[in-house]
């Protein structure tokens, strides 16, 4: 089975060289600085689970992208998605299959838009991953898994047919039967936690510190939960019940990732990931006062961060 990962950043990197390691037939599509430093480093994954390094790892360059692949990984950020999309179209074919591992919904609509329904599986993966100054994959807690399914729900061949290639990646894979439950779930965990940290510019620990601490963490994750639940994917109790505790562990360290980035300047998915849900809310006629402060604020940022 060929495999496409398009990009070989944290995630992309991570997932694709784990795949790698274990004898897949992966390439990575990436543009030409990270084409050099692979052919010149390798591709490097420090982890808690075991350091790798895989010399001069098979990639390609979107001009040079002909053929046809069985399976394409997407992992960029939402902000890249109309460039990543440009640039591995030429890669799909009849029976290629997309899994797409960014946060929210609003990515599934484009790629559906450019290639159809059918060829677009659902995805979503769970890791704390980033590249550091050498350009190295480095994963900063041992935890990783990624999980991906029919959106129409159920199982199928060709997804039982990837299942048994990732499998082998040692990353906890797993192929779901109802992927969108699952994907509404961690956007909601998602939503919440980024939409909090950022607006608060604190750690989980810290706003549960401070006055009404708490009660601003689950009125936050109530808003995300009543938008999921108008969309008929209302969170399952065991699920709200482990978020509303990780909210609520005293001196957690815990921030969102897009908290990180908005720390260093980068860019943030603001409306990827809490845009798209304020629009679904209003959609829904679902009030998420608390939501929609925090989405201004990082449209703020983003206003200020451009001037």
């Amino acid at each position: 089975m060929r495999i496409l990962v398009v990009g070989a950043g944290a995630i992309g990197g991570y997932f694709g060289g784990r795949l790698l390691q274990a004898g897949g037939d992966i390439t990575f599509l990436v543009r030409p600085r990270r084409a050099a430093e692979l052919a010149s480093a390798g591709l490097v994954i420090r982890s808690p689970t075991g350091d790798v390094t895989l010399p001069n790892p098979p990639t390609v360059q979107a001009d040079a992208l002909k053929e046809h692949f069985d399976v394409v990984l997407l992992s960029c950020k939402a902000y890249d998605l109309q460039d990543a999309v440009a640039s591995f179209a030429p890669a799909v074919g009849p029976q290629t299959a997309i899994i797409p591992l960014l946060n929210g919904m609003r990515h599934l609509d484009v790629l559906d838009a450019k290639f159809g329904r059918e060829p677009v599986l659902g995805g979503l993966c769970a890791i704390a991953v980033t590249l550091n100054d050498k350009r190295e994959v480095v994963q900063l807690q041992p935890m990783q898994s990624l999980t991906f399914g029919e959106r129409a729900g159920g199982s199928s061949d060709r997804v039982q047919a990837i299942f048994d290639v990732f499998k082998r990646g040692n990353f906890n894979a797993s192929a779901s039967e109802n992927i969108m439950q699952e994907m509404w779930e961690k956007w909601v965990f998602l939503a919440s936690l980024a939409a909090s940290t950022t607006l608060m510019r604190a750690p989980v620990g810290v706003i549960l510190a401070a006055p009404d601490g708490k009660e601003f963490l689950l009125g936050m994750l109530d808003e995300c939960s009543s938008v999921a639940a108008a969309a008929g994917y209302a969170p399952g109790g065991p699920f709200f019940q482990r978020v509303s505790g990780m909210l609520t562990t005293e001196g957690s360290p815990m921030t969102a990732s897009m908290f990180r980035d908005l720390r260093a300047g980068l860019p943030v998915e603001a409306d990827h990931v809490i845009g798209d849900l304020v629009t679904r809310a209003d959609a829904a006629k679902v009030p998420v006062p608390k939501l929609r402060i925090a989405y201004t604020h990082l449209k703020v940022y983003e206003a200020q961060r451009g001037g």
